[in-house]
């Protein structure tokens, strides 16, 4: 049976704009389609939006932590949302269960800074939409096949669009959501990999990154999961790390620059709230310039 959708046009719109942002973005709370889609509603009517969805079985809601609701899009939804060309790539497909399993914490911390970054460019004019970061992209770390060539995923890649004068200028980042869920050195050798990542060649020689990308994204190491002032001590500590890895001593090799969740949520990217690996001391905003970009 097909899915009764809104017979207004901008209702059935935005049905499947919130369609397409929970098949793309595996799980979504309430607050978070409200700051994506309805940013000048309240809270209630995003919760409607999302019962709607769940009624005609397009999508569905979960148990979270602290009994926080999740909502995702059923198998029906995403198909729906393939069906208009509305989704890139081949989502997950989650059941309750697997909606609340233990990446749920991880897959909406990654949500989060996509809904910070939203928010900076509409108060800026500029554009960074509901899709605009995708999850969990693989890039080989070198030529070959087979099951011994290796991958580096990152948990997301961001694409902004920001204005420069008459110019507009993309912007793609690398993001790294860390929930201190491993040590310190842990997470340092995984930034670190994007630094292999940037010297890995096709067999011509080619730099295999730019297969995908006009140039090699930046690293954001995005720090969540504990109280502030021990993730500022992580923060400090795998900065340490990597000033020391030498990896990164050498050239080419990408700016990795960290920051925790909270200051990126109450602040925003544009905000002096990262430390950059190549000079830890200094304040920098998401594209590296000192004291921020208000």
């Amino acid at each position: 049976m097909s899915p009764v959708l809104p017979t207004r046009a901008e209702e059935g719109s935005l049905w499947l704009e919130v369609l397409a942002s929970l098949a793309q973005h595996r799980t979504l709370t309430a607050a978070q389609v409200r700051a994506m889609h309805l940013p000048t509603l309240g809270i209630r009517r995003a919760q409607q939006l999302l019962a709607d969805l769940g009624g005609e079985g397009l999508a569905d809601r979960a148990s979270g932590l602290r009994a926080q609701r999740i909502w995702f899009a059923t198998a029906r939804g995403i198909e729906v949302v393939r069906s208009v060309g509305a989704l890139e790539g081949e989502p997950p497909v989650l059941d309750r269960r697997s909606a609340a399993g233990r990446l749920m914490a991880h897959t909406l911390a990654v949500n989060d800074v996509g809904v910070a970054f939203m928010a900076a460019a509409r108060e800026r004019g500029e554009e960074f939409g509901p899709l605009s970061w995708r999850h969990e992209v693989s890039h080989p770390m070198g030529a070959g096949g087979g099951r011994r060539r290796r991958f580096k995923v990152a948990d997301a890649v961001l694409t902004y669009l920001r204005s420069e004068g008459a110019e507009t200028v993309v912007e793609q980042r690398f993001l790294e959501l860390d929930r201190a869920t491993r040590p310190v050195e842990g997470l340092a050798r995984e930034l670190a990999l994007y630094a292999r990542l940037r010297r890995a060649e096709g067999p011509g020689g080619e730099p295999l990154w730019r297969e995908s990308y006009p140039a090699f994204p930046s690293v954001l190491c995005v720090l969540a999961g504990s109280r502030p002032d021990l993730l500022r001590r992580r923060r400090e500590g795998v900065l340490a790390f990597l000033v020391a890895d030498p990896a990164l001593g050498s050239s080419p090799h990408p700016a990795i620059r960290v920051c925790l969740l909270e200051d990126l949520c109450a602040e925003g990217p544009f905000a002096p709230i990262f430390l950059e690996a190549r000079a830890p001391g200094r304040e920098v905003d998401w594209l590296g310039t000192e004291g921020g970009s208000r």
